[in-house]
């Protein structure tokens, strides 16, 4: 059965008189605070409604309460009733542009060395090597780090967040045919750039080689703990990444001073950037193995367990869950199709009938706990949409948010569900478009 739920009804006058008088537990008053703004939307004299659109040329991205244009150079808060301009950055060339980009947020349990470290940042990728951490308040660049001459970092940005680890990676060096045929083998599949953040700070940069890992290396990721290697026979290996800094880091390094791995030059200024200080000499013990399509496996929950998606034609758009421990499947069978539907067999209301309609995305609002499922009605083109917000911890549906703008399924669609917030993006063709939805109180 789903765990019971407190039906204590909370004031929120009582909850302000706590905050005035000064609380020992901040975060008990944020949970209490959470359930307050719960019921306030899911009563009845409450309305998601449209409140702005936008469309770009480029892709558009939202991230906690934030709209990014322009391959991130426009930035809008959608904080207040509708979205208004953050702020604007000039215009950068073709070799400067921003690829990549996270938001980094420091916990409120540190004190930093710096009073601006403690402030919301953008770190940003360029197309030149270079790594930006920027105000997310008003783009204002507060630091800047040289990656590298040798080796190319482009498109991605990884996010290790149980570690507080940021890492990059450079272009994948590819096996081309013509050179297997001459006997020339390329040793490099890519680099790992690695930094600490809160505050940001280098660990250093690893090399990752077929003559270790093997000839099948596909892609690499940071992930809880581990470097997880995957391989073109539909298979990925995870290491202790732990293990890999403690044995393999020849030289600790420090932004903004000398290195011998560069020669006395200075780490993270140009020409020199992030010298390869982590060399993983032999292939390191093999915490776990598995087999799944698309080389993706995820880790989490406790006690610990996967999900996959077994590399089989008749598990395609299926994923199963398992203890990691014996890499059994639990009881409570969880299959979740690739629509996002049946989440639990014990949520008959999540089980959509595809003939009538059909469940094309699942956002889980964790600070509610509620689950948003963009339901349409059957149509293949373009037809009407609707969200639905369900209990997650019973599944019972609580109400249905119309979509205003119709919901093409030839184009693709994401849609983030933030508190008091619903941002739909989709592309069209080669636009893109932003609709954004606010909470409003109804008149009766």
């Amino acid at each position: 059965m789903a765990p019971c739920r407190r039906t204590t009804k909370l004031n929120s006058a009582e909850l302000l008189v706590r905050r005035s008088r000064g609380v020992a537990d901040a975060g008990t008053l944020l949970r209490l605070n959470l359930k307050v703004l719960r019921s306030i939307l899911l009563q009845e004299n409450r309305k998601f409604m449209k409140v702005w659109s936008k469309t770009s040329k480029s892709a558009i991205t939202y991230e906690n309460g934030k709209l990014y244009f322009e391959n991130y150079l426009n930035c809008y808060s959608c904080v207040h009733s509708e979205p208004h301009t953050l702020y604007k950055l000039p215009k950068r060339t073709k070799v400067e542009k921003f690829e990549d980009a996270l938001l980094c947020q420091s916990p409120l349990d540190k004190t930093l060395a710096l009073p601006c470290d403690h402030k919301s940042s953008l770190v940003a990728l360029t197309a030149n090597n270079w790594l930006y951490r920027l105000s997310a308040e008003t783009g204002e660049v507060l630091q800047r780090i040289y990656l590298s001459s040798n080796h190319k970092f482009r498109w991605y940005l990884g996010w290790e967040v149980s570690q507080e680890i940021l890492y990059v990676k450079s272009v994948q060096n590819q096996e081309t045919p013509l050179a297997r045929q001459a006997g020339i083998t390329q040793d490099i599949v890519m680099h790992l750039a690695i930094f600490h953040v809160f505050p940001l700070q280098v660990v250093g940069t690893v090399e990752i080689s077929r003559k270790v890992f093997g000839k099948g290396v596909t892609d690499v990721v940071l992930s809880q703990g581990v470097l997880a290697v995957s391989y073109s026979n539909k298979s990925v290996k995870l290491y202790s990444f732990e293990h890999i800094l403690d044995r393999y880091m020849t030289e600790r390094l420090v932004l903004g001073q000398q290195s011998s791995l560069l020669g006395g030059k200075t780490v993270g200024e140009a020409p020199f950037g992030i010298p390869v200080n982590i060399k993983i000499t032999d292939c390191p013990p093999v915490l776990f193995e598995v087999s799944c399509s698309s080389n993706g496996v995820q880790i989490g929950g406790y006690p610990w367990h996967y999900i996959y998606t077994p590399p089989h034609r008749d598990h395609k758009g299926t994923h199963h869950i398992c203890s990691l421990k014996d890499k059994t499947m639990p009881a409570s069978q969880v299959t979740v199709t690739s629509s996002g539907r049946s989440v639990k067999r014990r949520f008959h209301q999540l089980d959509d009938d595809p003939d009538q309609e059909t469940f094309r995305t699942v956002e889980y609002e964790d600070e509610l706990d509620l689950l948003a499922v963009v339901v349409t009605n059957g149509d293949e083109g373009e037809g009407k949409a609707h969200i639905r917000l369900h209990d997650n911890q019973s599944g019972q549906l609580h109400r249905t948010i119309d979509l205003v703008e119709p919901w093409d399924e030839t184009y693709r669609h994401e849609l983030f569900f933030d508190k008091d917030t619903i941002v739909h993006i989709e592309q069209k063709n080669v636009n893109f478009c932003c609709h954004v939805y606010k909470l409003k109180a109804t008149r009766k």
